[in-house]
């Protein structure tokens, strides 16, 4: 099964400007298609911006909007697979927003719709209801596919449950802001190694409001390693996934099988 090359979009795009990070979207699918991707993924909150405020409510969309069409036309126009964070307005509950992220094939069919389970700071636990649901996966290429956003993937737990569910690579849009540089430098590349398997971390850049953005977005593979990183500013940034590495080295490395479960049962 050949590669997957992905390639990380590290942007904020224009706060509050829909329509113009759509088109910073397709600009960079555009090139991501150009360099042999077959799969781009955007921020956490690409779609809107992060420090938009009351803002949210306003500009959240539900999984099936207008959007999520345009993307899906991205998608298609460019022969790839799009991964993005956007608000969602969830049309059954009335007034209850989700800091969502959602995947869209190459053929613009969406694949997987995930919503954030460990909500951060002030502005998401003002305006977010927590997801409920850990483990959510698409099949992409031959590859299982899961997805978390930013602060999920701190979570120990949260990485091994997919990691148990068979997940190959794990797409986590992000919004990580200073002084936490050594999750994308250290925790990211940990969680790869010691759950085996690809983790593609996109993250904002630069200021914004009263928050300031790190980059450093990061492909890590399950050897531990950076396949990709970007630096501060904006980048795009391209790394293979690679199922045949990825197999020698579930091979080689026991802990999936060492684990002894019986002993963990206080964790839960």
């Amino acid at each position: 099964m050949p590669a997957l090359r992905t390639a990380l979009l590290q942007s904020s795009g224009e706060l509050g400007d829909v329509a113009a990070n759509l088109k910073i979207l397709d600009e960079a699918a555009g090139r991501a298609a150009a360099a042999g991707a077959g799969l781009l993924l955007a921020p956490e909150l690409f779609l809107t911006g992060y420090a938009i405020g009351a803002d949210i409510a306003r500009l959240a969309e539900p999984v099936d909007g207008p959007s999520a069409r345009a993307v899906a036309a991205i998608a298609v126009r460019h022969g790839l697979a799009v991964g993005y964070g956007y608000p969602e307005r969830d049309t059954e509950q009335h007034g209850v927003l989700y800091n969502s992220a959602q995947l869209i094939g190459a053929d613009g069919v969406p694949l997987a719709q995930y919503r954030k389970t460990h909500l951060f700071g002030d502005f998401e636990l003002k305006w977010f209801t927590p997801g409920d649901r850990a483990v959510v996966q698409a099949e992409l290429d031959g590859l299982t596919v899961g997805m978390m956003i930013c602060y999920d993937v701190e979570f120990p737990e949260n990485v091994r449950a997919h990691a148990l569910a068979g997940t190959d690579l794990l797409l986590v849009p992000t919004a990580l802001m200073h002084p936490a540089e050594v999750v994308p430098l250290s925790v990211v590349p940990v969680r790869a190694f010691e759950n085996q398997l690809y983790i593609a971390y996109a993250n904002r850049t630069g200021p914004e409001g009263a928050f300031e953005f790190v980059g450093l977005s990061t492909l890590a593979g399950p050897d531990g390693t950076a396949r990709a990183r970007a630096g501060r500013g904006e980048d795009l940034v391209l790394g293979d996934v690679d199922p045949a590495f990825l197999a020698a080295s579930r091979g080689e490395n026991p802990y999936l099988r060492d684990r002894r479960p019986g002993l963990y049962g206080s964790l839960v």
